[in-house]
Formats: C-alpha cells, sequence, structure tokens
C-alpha cells in the first residue's frame, strides 16, 4: 500500500470514522469493534478518528480498549478533537484535551482538530485561545498534526485559515450529492482549503448512509455498470479530488468495512463512464425534496431536547417515505415516537436548541412540521 503523500505516516487514503460503530444496544459492541479494528489494521491502514461526543462519550472509551489496548501503538494513528459543549474557559482546555489522552489509552494524538467549526461558535475557540493552547501542545509533542473539522461557508473558511496559517489540514464534508448544493457548498470550501494549501480529509462520503440505500431509479444507474457496490462509488468519488489526503468512512459492521477494504486497498478513480453515472444519480437526487440530514445525532446528542424528540430518525423516516412511497413510513413513525417518553414531531417547543448545534445548519423546526404534516394528518 502505497504511503499518503501528504502525510507519510498515514497508509493509504482511507480512515475508520468511530462515530457510527457497532452496538449492542445503548453500548457499544465491543466484540464487533476489535475485529473490524484488526481487519482494518491487518489491510494495511491505520488511521482512526473519533471525538469525545461520538456516542456519547464512548466512542473514546472504545478506542481505548479496542485499539489502544490491542494493538502496537506504532500500528495506528488517532485522531480526535475539542468540542465546544466541553470548554468554557480557557483553562478548560489543555485539562480536557490531556483527559481525552487519557480516555483513549494514548499518550499522544497524531492528528487533533478544532472540531465544526463555523460562524456559530469559532468566536468562542478565539476567546479562550483554544488554537494556541492546542498549538502549545503540539509543540509539547502531545499532538502531532493540527487541523480543524468545518461546516459552514467557504466566506468562513478562508477567514479561519488566513487568521490561523498554522492549520495543517481542514476536515470537511464532502460527497457527490453535496457537491454542488448550494447549502453544502463542498465545491467551494475545498477549493478555500486548496487557495491555501490544506490538504483535505473527508467526512460523510456516503452522507450518512444515503448514498448506500439509494431510490430505484438512482439504484440503477449504478447497477449498470456492474462494477462495486454504492458506497464504494461515493468513496471512489470523494478520494479522486488531487488535495485528498484522507477518506473517512463511519463503519458499523463488518460486511461494511470489508466492502470499503475491497474498494480503498487498491485504489482507482472513477472511470469517465463512472463519473456520468454519477452525475446522473445526482440528477435523481435533485429530483426528490428531501432533508440533507446526515444523521451525526449532535442535535439530540450534544443537547438533551425537551421534548425527546428523535430528529435524525424522524428525517430519515420522512426521506425514505419522500423517496420509496412506502406506507411502512407510517409504522416506523408510530415505533420512533413510542416509549420512554418520546416526542412526537408536532410537539416541538421550537426553543432553536437543535438548530445551533447542527452542522447543517438545517431549519429543523420547519422540517419537523412537515414531519407532522406528513405523519400526523
Amino acid at each position: 500500500m502505497e504511503k499518503n503523500r501528504f502525510f507519510p505516516e498515514v497508509n493509504g487514503n482511507f480512515g475508520f470514522g468511530c462515530m457510527r460503530l457497532p452496538m449492542n444496544g445503548d453500548e457499544v459492541d465491543l466484540a464487533e469493534f476489535s475485529r473490524m479494528t484488526d481487519a482494518f489494521i491487518d489491510a494495511g491502514f491505520n488511521y482512526f478518528d473519533t471525538a469525545h461526543g461520538y456516542i456519547r462519550g464512548k466512542s473514546e472509551l472504545a478506542i481505548r480498549e479496542c485499539v489502544s489496548k490491542r494493538h502496537d501503538r506504532s500500528s495506528f494513528l488517532l485522531a480526535d478533537k475539542l468540542t465546544e459543549p466541553f470548554f468554557d474557559s480557557e483553562d478548560d482546555v489543555e485539562p480536557f484535551i490531556r483527559s481525552q489522552l487519557e480516555l483513549c489509552g494514548v499518550e499522544y494524538f497524531d492528528f487533533y482538530l478544532m472540531h465544526a467549526q463555523g460562524m456559530r461558535n469559532y468566536a468562542k475557540f478565539k476567546k479562550y485561545k483554544a488554537y494556541e493552547t492546542a498549538y502549545g501542545l503540539k509543540e509539547k509533542g502531545l499532538i502531532r498534526h493540527f487541523g480543524i473539522s468545518f461546516h459552514d461557508t467557504p466566506e468562513m473558511l478562508d477567514t479561519i485559515l488566513t487568521e490561523h496559517p498554522e492549520v495543517e489540514f481542514v476536515q470537511i464534508q464532502f460527497n457527490y450529492a453535496d457537491y454542488d448544493n448550494a447549502a453544502v457548498q463542498s465545491k467551494q470550501v475545498y477549493e478555500v482549503c486548496e487557495k491555501h494549501g490544506k490538504p483535505v480529509i473527508v467526512m460523510e462520503p456516503v452522507k450518512g448512509g444515503t448514498l448506500v440505500n439509494l431510490p430505484e431509479k438512482a439504484d440503477a444507474v449504478l447497477k449498470e455498470l456492474n462494477g462495486g457496490s454504492n458506497a464504494s462509488y461515493a468513496l471512489r468519488f470523494a478520494a479522486g479530488f488531487p488535495n485528498i489526503a484522507v477518506v473517512l468512512s463511519g463503519m458499523s459492521n463488518m460486511a461494511q468495512m470489508e466492502d470499503n477494504i475491497r474498494t480503498m486497498k487498491d485504489f482507482k478513480p472513477l472511470s469517465e463512464a463512472e463519473q456520468d453515472a454519477i452525475n446522473r444519480v445526482r440528477d435523481v437526487f435533485k429530483g426528490f425534496d428531501l432533508i440533507p440530514c446526515t444523521a451525526c445525532r449532535y442535535c439530540i446528542e450534544e443537547n438533551e431536547c425537551p421534548m425527546n424528540i428523535r430528529i435524525p430518525d424522524l428525517f430519515a423516516t420522512l426521506n425514505n417515505y419522500q423517496t420509496f412511497q412506502s406506507d411502512n413510513s407510517f409504522f416506523y413513525y408510530g415505533d420512533i415516537i413510542t416509549g420512554n417518553g418520546r416526542g412526537k414531531a408536532s410537539e416541538c417547543l421550537k426553543c432553536g436548541m437543535c438548530e445551533n448545534v447542527c452542522p447543517q445548519h438545517l431549519p429543523i423546526r420547519d422540517y419537523l412540521e412537515k414531519v407532522a404534516a406528513t405523519f400526523e394528518r
């Protein structure tokens, strides 16, 4: 496997995103995660990505149990992040990062990111000198590479990179569905990274599974290629751009791991025919009125919805109904709102807490009205 041309310690151009790990109920399935970790490392890959908020803190602990305790430190690289809710002063930043090292069972982070940067939270990171503190830890050897993850406009990214030239890389949402999306602006954000000479790490290459479970018309387009899986085309699209260093995939079972390894171990960019098919699939998506939610779950995991509304699940159900027009969606909706005091879409208080943390900047309250109008008739 070729070494990464941007970061020679990274094997290949593929990383294990640890936000959607295999689960047993509310707990990470450590046995399955260990099997997946072994397969990933045995295939020659070594880049793992986590954050303190992933799976309500359980991702970091799973990294410690299944990666750090079971594999030599030289065999894996680990990326972690500083997220806004976990610090409230300049004095909080360094102790929190050190606590993450302990939670993950490592003595240093290979990559460390200021998380989900954008207009909403950048001022707080500036006020409490989070960039300066993290870079100071880089000088102490606790961080090897310093970067940011980003969810906002190209103009905002240009501002951040201008003010912080020490940033070594940028992690962005990048997939073929969002490439020319006016809300996400993946293409323009990528071009700002190129302008500043910053390599890109890709998150959401399959858009939270949306580009795997395609509507029938789109699925048929890719099936005509008689090639790989739907996920494989999405990964290869993202990895085919010249400034992409690593593509992260949030895998939650061994079948996904095996498919992704087949795709990325001997990586080949999309052919002209495959790129044309991707363009046709993109056109199919434009014909649906879908909610562009990636199911990151920040809206319900970084905030406790006062009405316990399972927002990503409701959005996925509406998208499924819009795409397939299946009456089963009404049963799924009923299941989602049943038990544990879960709220219906119509019970939204319009407090806006969810919108404050949404990386996609979605008008969640408006979308919940649409969910209610569809399923609570």
